[in-house]
């Protein structure tokens, strides 16, 4: 059975749903490792939850409700076969920015905005999949996002140290926290400071000495680094056991107190217009972010294994989740780079991993809860500040510098304004300057002047290479397709070097690179090629591509060329040079 385009309806369930395209051969073996990875990713799994809701201003529950409902979805829409949904802390952070404009924390009305801010970011991305818009993304340029994370890191890192003082304090930006943190001061508590930078110190030390450790005891690498990533749940455990051993609820240090079992009741949450409209924006910036992290973390792990994952199915896949994660009293949820990578490692061969996953954090939501009464924020804090410390990458701006002066401004002001102004300015700052850095580009091609390399029929760059030119003919190659945004920096240019040389007869635009011309474009080329005729001077064209020539034939361009279209440059060239005179003045 097939479509009006073709397209029968096998094709059409295989492409929206992924999971039927390896369900139906999964094996015993590939049950094995999944479930494996699921045990090892879920330990992880559980106090990144907890501690990603806290970071996003909401109860510890909701990072465990978050965990659940999205997995399963992704892993019947998502492309990535590896790839881990859940909270991650950039996502966290923004939505606390968010949800802050709009209810106060620990009350229902932040809860709901929580719920409604997830599906509106579900609705965009899979809105985006339906239209198969997924190359929007590539408008996004990856140093600048980078640049965005990098602060976001930061910003996350300080938000986390009032816990880790034991005392309060709020804001948005890196100024707000720090003006928080000092007019608060006086009031911090020893013991959290030495509880929690205990927890630091732990994580940071289990991220390579003790992988040492159990290599002593025969273990492989590999099978170390993966135990190694259960860390958070020896810490978690330790300082449960102290907290309530040592009655520290009673010393001043702060706990996460009950947590009520059960799973997320499934419900629509209440949508009013005038939240819609203020959560619109971040939930569009929030998506936007998720999307790309995910997609790279995604290609990253497919590539290892020579699976690609599709780009439009994966806004599918992300905007499931999060429409998962609103109807199951979550937030909103993306691609997790550090747990992708360990469900990776530990060989995970299909998205049952991140079902079987989602079933062990449901258990934990139902037995556990009462066991993390005890649990200390101060804990939740340092685990947080020590997984943001990945995400901080100055060598971006050393790397770009290096490469390329306009994207290490883009990338430093990306940075300077999120630090300054807080994440909804700073992702604001950074998707104008991604669009800025492909205007600016675009309207400046490279163009050079080409001349033949004697003994061949190869042309090259006259400022390059020791090439041959004449004064009656100009070789221009334009490295770039040609489109209003660029078109009036080639007539400029040709201008000017037809100004600066009296003797010039010919100008050839060699077409090589060009693989469109836009309609701005074709009336410049129309200008040129009449201002140049009135010049005494023919325009020519070489190396045409087939999709350019047919459009100009169409158009009727070619009929009113002054000039002739040559198969290649070499022929345009010999040709010309024995014959120096022009066209004739009109």
């Amino acid at each position: 059975m097939t479509g009006g385009t073709g397209v029968t309806l096998g094709e059409l369930v295989r492409r929206y749903l992924p999971i039927s395209s390896w369900l139906p051969s999964y094996s015993g073996g590939a049950l094995r490792r999944d479930l494996l990875a699921a045990v090892v990713v879920t330990v992880m799994l559980i106090p990144q939850s907890l501690a990603y809701a806290l970071l996003a201003g909401l109860p510890a529950e909701v990072g465990l409700y978050a965990s659940i409902a999205p997995l399963i979805a992704y892993a019947v829409f998502g492309s990535s076969r590896t790839l881990s949904v859940g909270p991650v802390a950039v996502a966290s952070l923004m939505s606390a920015a968010a949800l802050g404009q709009v209810a106060a924390q620990g009350t229902a009305d932040y809860l709901l905005a929580a719920a409604v801010l997830a599906l509106l970011s579900g609705g965009f991305l899979a809105l985006l999949g339906v239209l198969r818009l997924g190359f929007l993304a590539n408008f996004l340029s990856h140093p600048v996002i980078s640049g965005f994370i990098t602060a976001s890191g930061i910003l996350i890192a300080f938000s986390q140290l009032k816990h880790l003082l034991g005392i309060s304090a709020s804001g948005e930006s890196l100024p707000e926290l720090m003006h928080g943190m000092v007019q608060n001061l006086a009031a911090w508590n020893p013991i959290t400071l030495a509880l929690g930078t205990a927890v630091v110190l732990f994580l940071v030390w289990a991220r390579s000495g003790a992988v040492k450790l159990l290599q002593r005891f025969s273990l492989p690498k590999d099978t170390a680094s993966l135990i190694v990533k259960a860390a958070p749940v020896v810490g978690v455990l330790a300082t449960i056991v102290l907290a309530s051993g040592l009655d520290l609820e009673g010393k001043g240090v702060q706990l996460v107190g009950a947590i009520p079992s059960g799973l997320p009741q499934l419900q629509w949450p209440h949508l009013s217009w005038a939240l819609v409209e203020q959560l619109a924006l971040p939930a569009v910036m929030i998506s936007v972010i998720g999307y790309v992290e995910s997609v790279s973390v995604g290609k990253t792990l497919g590539a290892k294994r020579r699976q690609k994952i599709d780009m439009n199915q994966e806004l599918i896949g992300l905007g499931s989740a999060n429409l998962a994660s609103g109807i199951s009293g979550g937030f909103p949820v993306t691609g997790g780079f550090s747990r992708s990578v360990v469900n990776f490692d530990a060989g995970a061969e299909t998205q049952l991993a991140s079902v079987f996953t989602a079933i062990g954090i449901a258990l934990a939501a139902m037995f556990l809860t009462p066991f993390l009464y005890y649990l200390p924020k101060a804990t939740l804090a340092a685990t947080i500040i020590v997984a943001v410390l990945s995400l901080v990458d100055f060598s971006i701006l050393k790397k770009t510098w290096r490469y390329s002066p306009s994207d290490f401004f883009a990338v430093l002001v990306t940075i300077v304004v999120t630090l300054l102004f807080g994440v909804e300015i700073g992702v604001t700052c950074g998707v104008l300057a991604s669009i800025v850095l492909f205007l600016y580009r675009t309207s400046k091609p490279h163009i050079a002047e080409v001349g033949l390399v004697e003994g061949t029929e190869h042309f090259r760059n006259v400022e390059r290479h020791q090439v041959l030119t004449m004064p009656q003919i100009l070789s221009i190659r334009v490295d770039e397709s040609l489109m209003f945004s660029n078109a009036a920096f080639l007539e400029e240019r040709i201008y000017r070097d037809v100004a600066a040389t009296p003797e010039l007869r010919h100008v050839i635009l060699m077409c090589s690179a060009i693989n469109e011309i836009d309609w701005s474009a074709l009336e410049t080329l129309e200008s040129i090629n009449e201002q140049l005729k009135e010049a005494g001077i023919c325009l020519h064209l070489s190396e045409v591509k087939g999709p350019v020539m047919d459009a100009l034939q169409r158009c009727g361009f070619l009929a009113e060329i002054s000039g002739k279209i040559f198969f290649t440059q070499y022929q345009a060239f010999t040709e010309l040079r024995e014959n120096f005179s022009g066209c004739a003045h009109s």
